[in-house]
């Protein structure tokens, strides 16, 4: 996938990678100032910039108001409209509005979709 740019862009932050990490796949923290692919359990908060090895720098943006580009999980549709959360190996994947919401796991809506393992696009809530 190589490096990853923001559909819309803003500020970006620097965290050290606890794991593989390759441009686009949603993060979450894992230890102190370090980042490693979402796996569907902890809450994600930022898709990498770029790929970066365990141990080395990976530029992060962050979620709020920002459109983004993302792998979708598996073979998974999403379309326009669908509310999004994050799948294993930092994709895509879509719930239930009311049950992301109250689990805490909702990141955005779909603004335009995609079928695993394209990208779809995403905007934070």
């Amino acid at each position: 996938m190589g490096d990853y740019n923001l559909v819309r862009d803003d500020d970006a932050q620097s965290y050290t990678a606890g794991a593989a990490i390759t441009g686009g796949q949603l993060l979450e923290v894992s230890a102190d100032n370090t980042v490693i692919p979402a796996g569907g359990v902890n809450r994600a908060v930022f898709v990498a910039a770029h790929d970066a090895g365990t141990g080395q720098r990976v530029t992060c943006w962050g979620f709020a108001g920002r459109v983004h580009e993302t792998p979708v999980t598996g073979t998974k549709a999403l379309v326009a409209g669908n509310p999004v959360i994050a799948a294993a190996a930092g994709a895509l994947d879509t719930a239930a509005l009311a049950t992301s919401a109250a689990a805490g796991t909702l990141l955005g809506v779909c603004t335009r979709g995609g079928t695993g393992p394209a990208k779809a696009q995403w905007v934070a809530l």
